[in-house]
């Protein structure tokens, strides 16, 4: 079906289209202009129940296929994601807002989780000792959760739904999501792709939804282990309430990256970075740079290059091309940003690119925010202290990389953080001493390949497993140890002392 052309959007359950129980529905709009594009069923217990029991009554056969079977699904999903690439990239930003060619990028990155799921087999290989005792082998093996979900936010709706659900499927698990309903029409556009590459019914299911559906998730005892991104205070609740459930839990929370620019750094090249990183998709990215961290003598220029640059970002719908920015994802989203702009400039921190009031022809209705520039900031102003989600960089100035590193490790977030220089002292220093999930040296934005795995520390992640790569894998499957002996010499079972294997 042409979701994009729905009034009302369905359930993805049982490897159909499903009528919604809940009477609740959300407005989705397009950011760049506020028109209503759809309605979306706020999901309620009932619809998560009808997903379990689907998600359950799939699991048996799932769990049990050959991990290589299971791997060729997704060698076929993984082709109809390229081949529908683009299609797929004007539906997500229509829905977010980012432009589309950002989108694209963003669905590419998701794509290699599942080229990466598409490994399974190898990557589900137990260890093996031979005659561990006399006549006694010993080995591992990695099963299956059962059913699981994912909790997904509005800025990525397909890269960081497919941070999860490739590889829990790959594992034999069955999968439950829940994207955000600011954008939830992707979600059933990849379950339809799932299910022409031939996914076996119930083995992926949505239910788009809020706190209600959330709540639902949290509770329900056939979902053993729940996956989210989102803010840190959601993040926190979620693994509270999960864990309290019995559930394995890894909670992504929120963000407050740094850039350290050394003097010795090449700053054209640093300040040309900075700005991608921090007005990129409109700054909505929860790696996002929203704090440049000037050493020394690096401060004025940086500052003058950020400021010429931030100026010439172009702002517009994500559907032209000569777009660099879109808009934020609501009208909320924008009046909050612009309120944090405002305290900005109250408590002394010095506005050098006002972004509060961009002028986009033909879209004045549209949720826009420029680029907007501080510098003089301190660690005790609003700007610093809060995640703003929004395309605001603001300058702190230090006299050290010591003072960088430090005010780094001071902030409650541990997301990502990245250093500009040209010496490797500086560079190992950094990446020896610096207490953070993710760490760029001369690369902005630190995100890992598929084959390692995404996460921040402190109050970045509640869990102790990240996102994708092996450390997904981990979450999604449970270890099995198993001795195991044959004999066929009449010799005696073990008495009542404590077995040895020598």
């Amino acid at each position: 079906m042409d979701l994009s052309t729905l009034e009302r959007l369905p359930l993805w359950i049982g490897g159909r289209a499903a009528l919604a129980h809940t009477t609740r529905y959300g407005e989705v709009t397009n950011p760049a202009t506020g028109e209503v594009l759809r309605h979306v069923p706020l999901g309620d217990a009932h619809d998560v129940a009808a997903a379990v029991a689907a998600a359950a009554a799939a699991l048996a056969a799932w769990r049990s296929a050959p991990a290589l079977r299971r791997a060729r699904i997704l060698m076929r999903f993984r082709d109809l994601m390229e081949t529908h690439k683009k299609d797929l990239a004007r539906l997500l930003s229509q829905e977010h807002g980012k432009t589309e060619i950002d989108a694209e990028g963003s669905i590419t990155r998701g794509i290699e989780v599942v080229e990466f799921a598409t490994g399974i087999p190898h990557l589900l290989k137990g260890e093996f000792s031979d005659n561990a005792g006399t006549g006694v082998d010993s080995f591992s093996l990695r099963q299956a959760v059962g059913v699981c979900a994912g909790i997904t936010p509005f800025n990525f709706p397909a890269m960081v739904p497919m941070w999860m659900f490739p590889v829990a499927i790959a594992c034999g698990n069955t999968f439950i999501l829940k994207p955000s309903e600011r954008v939830p029409t992707l979600s059933l556009r990849m379950a339809e792709l799932l299910h022409e590459a031939g996914l076996p019914e119930g083995v992926f299911n949505v239910v788009p939804g809020d706190k209600e559906a959330v709540d639902a998730i949290l509770a329900h005892p056939e979902i053993k282990a729940v996956s989210f991104v989102g803010s840190t205070p959601v993040a926190r609740y979620i693994y509270e309430t999960g864990t309290r459930h019995g559930k394995r839990v890894q909670a992504l929370g929120g963000a407050k990256n740094h850039a350290v620019v050394m003097p010795d750094a090449d700053l054209a090249f640093a300040a040309e970075a900075l700005i991608g990183a921090a007005y990129g998709s409109a700054g909505e990215r929860c790696m996002a740079v929203s704090v440049a961290v000037a050493v020394g003598a690096a401060a004025d220029p940086l500052c003058a290059g950020l400021a010429e640059r931030a100026r010439r970002v172009r702002v517009g719908p994500g559907d032209v091309a000569e777009s660099d920015m879109g808009p934020v994802i609501t009208c909320a989203a924008r009046d909050r940003i612009v309120g944090l702009i405002d305290r900005g400039v109250v408590e002394g921190a010095t506005l050098v690119v006002d972004g509060r009031k961009p002028q986009v022809a033909g879209h004045e209705t549209g949720f826009f925010v420029g680029p907007t520039l501080f510098d003089h900031v301190h660690a005790d102003m609003t700007i610093y202290r809060e995640e703003i989600f929004g395309p605001v960089l603001v300058i702190v100035r230090v006299d050290s990389l010591e003072s960088a590193i430090a005010l780094i490790n001071a902030n409650p977030y541990a997301n990502g953080a990245a250093l500009f220089t040209r010496s490797g002292y500086a560079a190992r220093r950094f990446q020896q001493d610096t207490e953070v999930g993710m760490l760029g040296i001369n690369v902005p934005i630190p995100v890992p390949m598929a084959f390692y795995s995404f996460g921040g520390w402190r109050n970045s992640l509640f869990g102790d497993l990240h996102v994708h790569g092996m450390d997904g894998v981990r979450f999604y499957t449970r270890a099995k140890a198993v001795t195991a002996r044959w004999p066929d010499d009449g010799s005696a079972a073990p008495g009542f002392t404590m077995p040895t294997l020598g």
